[in-house]
């Protein structure tokens, strides 16, 4: 397993390997954004480094998250990261493909950052980021399923996708409630969305989030949303 620069954060440290996808702003933003900070269980779907279910740990000190990841490699290091983190008695990961998993209990919050792109790269870019192991259709069909009936779906997808992925959610009677729209910098177009959906309808909220004001330069928003986790310039207390 060969090693890569660790990533640290504040409370945590994400060690971080070649065969397994690296931290990056996507898994950060939906770790700030999500809205699950009061849901008492969590489920993140396609953990990789583990980066969500130790951010959603940090921000809700009573939850019991459990992450699964198809790819084994994802699973080891996740394990790994959990083990050596402040929250490691509330974190458990494990190798599960959503299409045979059972749950013993629904869940409070599903939370996956998903697969996306459809390009031919390495094996590992390949489950992390192709529609092959895991469809946006399969992650709803699970979530309508396995949510509570109070129940949230929080994902973070292109923005291309958002509004096929609204409409299936919709035909599995789970309903947009809120949409984080996400401009890489300001002033440039929408990339990504945060969408999180409840089996209970209510007018959605839609917010604009900026990520950098010019190049090189995060917006004070961004810098507000990630205070508690980016170190910039301070050093990892726990790590």
């Amino acid at each position: 397993m060969k090693k890569r620069k660790p990533f640290y954060f504040q409370k945590f440290k994400i060690e971080q390997t070649h065969d397994v996808f690296a931290v990056g702003t996507d898994g950060v933003l939906l770790g700030a954004l999500c809205g699950c900070e009061n849901a008492n269980t969590i489920l993140e779907i396609g953990t990789g480094t583990g980066l969500i279910s130790l951010m959603m740990a940090q921000r809700n000190p009573s939850a019991r998250i459990h992450a699964v990841d198809i790819h084994l490699p994802a699973v080891n290091l996740a394990q790994h990261n959990f083990k050596h983190s402040p929250f490691a008695e509330r974190l458990t990961a494990t190798q599960a493909d959503i299409n045979t998993l059972t749950l013993h209990e629904k869940t409070a919050c599903i939370v996956c950052n998903p697969p996306f792109f459809e390009t031919n790269e390495s094996e590992k870019h390949i489950l992390a980021r192709q529609q092959i192991t895991l469809t946006y259709a399969q992650l709803i069909h699970f979530a309508a399923n396995h949510l509570t009936e109070t129940g949230l779906l929080s994902v973070i997808i292109p923005h291309q996708d958002t509004e096929k992925f609204i409409t299936t959610c919709t035909e599995q009677a789970l309903y947009l409630i809120r949409n984080i729209h996400i401009f890489g910098i300001r002033g440039g177009k929408e990339i990504r969305n945060i969408v999180e959906f409840s089996k209970k309808p209510r007018a959605p909220l839609h917010q604009d989030f900026v990520i950098e004001e010019m190049p090189r330069h995060y917006s004070a928003q961004y810098l507000e949303a990630t205070k508690a986790f980016h170190q910039f310039r301070r050093e990892c207390t726990k790590c």
